[in-house]
């Protein structure tokens, strides 16, 4: 019963998670064309194969979180995350949710390492392609991401995990790993 539960979740929410990257891509697009940006900055070929070797980071650091926690529990935890943030429902509502707090493999360089990972990617997409509205992208989904989406999820594992979720923020930096100073055990 739990695994048709998250079978309809995945169904439901690859979807509505492509939708809203298309719509943030889509809103990139725009946003360069009207700043008058170049379609293709024409960057060299080391630059361009250097932004493979960054996408391939990305995918790297995806991968490694999916060892910690398999692609399905992160699809539905993601779906139930933005279903929440639409439709204003309660934050200790688990709706599905039944993963345990992870802090062990990238989550123990950052907390959202999923969103770094994708930031990432994205950003050695666009020097891999050398388009403009890439590079756009990969700013529109860095805001997305630390002023929308993980302010939002922060309160929800607070709601979730409680004092163990604010022992670990406390340790752990938001998104980007070694840009907080881990305090020594004493």
């Amino acid at each position: 019963m739990a695994e048709a539960r998250v079978g309809k979740a995945i169904a439901i929410a690859v979807p509505v998670i492509a939708s809203v990257i298309t719509a943030l891509f889509a809103a990139s697009f725009l946003i360069s064309t009207l700043l008058g940006l170049p379609f293709s900055l024409g960057l060299p070929v080391s630059i361009r194969a250097a932004g493979a070797a960054v996408m391939l980071a990305g995918l790297a650091i995806m991968g490694w979180l999916f060892r910690y926690r398999g692609p399905s529990s992160v699809i539905t935890s993601t779906y139930v995350t933005l279903t929440k943030l639409f439709r204003r429902a309660p934050l200790t509502e688990r709706s599905g949710r039944t993963e345990p707090l992870v802090l062990q493999g990238p989550q123990k360089y950052a907390r959202h390492p999923l969103y770094f990972g994708v930031v990432v990617m994205v950003l050695g997409w666009a020097f891999l392609t050398a388009y403009t509205y890439i590079f756009v992208a990969t700013l529109v989904l860095f805001l997305w991401f630390r002023l929308f989406l993980i302010p939002f999820e922060e309160k929800e594992l607070y709601a979730l995990f409680g004092d163990q979720y604010r022992a670990y923020s406390d340790e752990t930096p938001t998104m980007i790993p070694f840009t907080k100073r881990r305090r020594r055990a004493r």
